[in-house]
């Protein structure tokens, strides 16, 4: 699981990995810049989709998806156990990751938190 916040003052989105997530992430944390934040969603279906190529991380599937993915152009970054608590962030003008695909304990108000973020600019 991580944990999302906002800092206005810095202009960053942060995402936090907690336990052994850190490890079959191998990150301990992401700092994405506001300015390349389009948006947030809650999307459970996610977890469903092909994930593309492995790049490195840990995927069991079924049991976890962590790390980096290629898929379609795409580079995605996931950490999902429990798909019911999925985030997707969609970035734009990224240098890393053109999505993140999160797991977090409440994805109501993390896409709350991101959106309120994106739209105060």
């Amino acid at each position: 699981m991580a944990l999302i916040s906002v800092d206005r003052d810095r202009g960053l989105l942060t995402v936090e990995f907690q336990g052994l997530d850190k490890l079959w992430t191998l990150k301990s944390r992401l700092e994405i810049p506001l300015a390349h934040v389009r948006g947030a969603t809650h999307d459970p279906g996610m977890a469903r989709e092909p994930k593309g190529i492995r790049v490195g991380g840990t995927h069991f599937p079924g049991v976890i998806t962590a790390g980096r993915f290629r898929r379609d152009g795409e580079r995605h970054f996931w950490d999902v156990k429990n798909p019911d608590k999925a985030v997707v962030i969609e970035l734009a003008d990224a240098e890393t990751y053109d999505r993140l695909v999160i797991e977090v304990d409440d994805p109501r108000a993390t896409v709350a938190l991101v959106e309120q973020a994106v739209t105060r600019g």
